[in-house]
């Protein structure tokens, strides 16, 4: 059967995506200030939210974020102005990931420089913010608590959340500087057209980072492109590293022959999480990071036949669904509007019969699998072992609430900037393309050369680019 890729914007109009205008502020719990190496002030705040907007009723969550500002003594301490630079908030890829420091990111005195302050948010569920782990979703109550709980941490949440919170941090702004700018990155970029398009008048200005997400109703056609980029990563490794094609066999043999291979971590080594390292293609030297770990593998057989604890530890920690069960449980349902995911990976990974054989035999190497969810991997990590009907029930829900809304977007008065990748392995380029020209006043910076993963790895490079887009001109 050939399934067609269902790739046209959900938007309903106007009324699909409700701005909430009186949406309260969030309240500010506590607030600490401490000085950093690098003149930088560093505060730590805490901000009390309702778990479900719609039910304020339903409880609270507790949100952390860092603020970092440029430190600054003056000569003549008496003369010392109250000063209130713009907020620049930052939204970070996932989901289900946290924030570092201000000062572990290169790109932070570019910004200051710039003239902001900026705000780093563990976004709800990550970090410090209400995180989720099996253990405090289990005292929600069973299966399908967890699950209703979980149907709240989507991009629409945590923009409730950033709006939330910029209204308490500009209460004493004057009204011409309540506005912010953002950045968000890859899945940060997602929460920020869902920020346009439901409170647009909360932005001064939209920088997105390999973000644009695609305007689909179902995650079926993203992973459908998915494969495509993966199998062509995969053909790029193996030409770089053609004694990896027997050395990957040679160790899938291994993990069948021993059937039960125990991380220390409490996660099992198997065949499908072996072939998941590919979810490292798309960032820069990450292919040379997935042949360390097969080059570790190969010196454990050759020298004892069996694999090491330092290595199987080195392994264990490559993916993150142990410490960030969100990315697992919601990786699916942050593309959904209207209609259940249902396992679309597995279910488009049958439609891919190169990534659905496992060829031991013969020329052709196995093949590493990409950013993908599949129902099996609940087995293979000691913590989504037991959140394996919660997925179940995320994935049969059919009534995710639309994320973006088409109108809006197209009369969009925002400026948006956004740096877009060709190689991008997690974010299709095309999907890319198309979202942009549906944005109104979006200006984009295409490249060939940079990853997913410049703002890290190619940090000057990227934000010059990006920064262009904004204080240039292109006649």
């Amino acid at each position: 059967m050939t399934r067609v890729e269902q790739t046209s914007l959900f938007a309903p109009g106007a009324g699909g995506v409700s701005l909430q205008a009186n949406m309260s502020a969030a309240k500010l719990l506590g607030k600490r200030t401490h000085q950093m190496p690098g003149r930088l002030n560093v505060s730590e705040l805490f901000f009390e939210v309702p778990r479900d907007y719609a039910k304020p009723q339903s409880g609270s969550l507790r949100l952390f974020a860092r603020s970092v500002e440029r430190f600054e003594k003056p000569v003549d301490a008496s003369k010392k102005e109250v000063k209130q630079p713009p907020w620049f908030l930052y939204l970070q890829g996932g989901p289900g990931m946290s924030c570092k420091s201000p000062q572990s990111y290169a790109w932070t005195d570019y910004v200051l420089d710039k003239g902001y302050q900026i705000l780093f948010l563990d976004q709800r569920g990550t970090g410090l913010s209400s995180t989720i782990t099996a253990r405090t979703l289990a005292s929600e109550g069973g299966p399908a608590q967890q699950a209703d709980l979980l149907k709240n941490f989507r991009a629409d949440s945590i923009v409730k959340d950033c709006e939330a919170i910029r209204k308490t941090l500009t209460s004493d702004f004057p009204e011409e500087k309540k506005k912010w700018s953002i950045m968000g990155v890859s899945f940060g970029g997602f929460c920020a057209v869902n920020y346009l398009s439901r409170f647009p008048e909360g932005l001064q200005e939209v920088f997105i980072v390999g973000g644009l997400p695609p305007l689909v109703r179902d995650p079926y056609p993203v992973y459908n492109r998915l494969f495509r980029k993966v199998k062509q990563r995969n053909e790029i490794y193996y030409q770089k590293y053609p004694e990896d094609i027997h050395r990957v066999k040679d160790i899938v043999r291994h993990i069948q022959k021993e059937e039960d291979i125990k991380l220390p971590s409490g996660g099992t080594l198997s065949v499908l999480r072996l072939r998941q390292l590919g979810m490292h293609f798309g960032f820069h030297g990450s292919m040379d990071s997935v042949h360390d770990m097969i080059t570790r593998f190969t010196s454990d057989l050759n020298q004892s036949g069996f694999f090491t604890r330092p290595t199987l530890a080195a392994f264990g920690a490559l993916i993150p669904f142990d410490t960030a069960p969100l990315y697992a449980l919601l990786h699916e349902p942050i593309y959904a509007q209207g209609t259940a995911p249902a396992w679309a990976a597995d279910r488009c990974l049958a439609h891919h019969p190169d990534f659905a054989r496992l060829p031991l035999d013969g020329p052709d190497p196995v093949l590493f699998t990409g950013e993908a969810v599949s129902r099996a991997m609940f087995a293979d990590f000691d913590e989504l072992r037991g959140l394996a009907d919660v997925a179940d029930r995320l994935a049969r829900f059919p009534d995710w609430p639309p994320l973006y809304d088409g109108a809006r977007l197209a009369a969009n008065e925002v400026p948006v900037y956004a740096a877009t990748f060709v190689e991008d392995m997690y974010v299709d380029f095309d999907f890319a393309r198309e979202t942009a020209s549906r944005i109104g006043r979006c200006k984009t910076f295409v490249t060939n050369v940079l990853y997913h993963d410049a703002l890290v790895n190619r940090t000057d490079e990227l934000l010059k680019q990006l920064f262009a887009l904004r204080d240039d001109t292109i006649d």
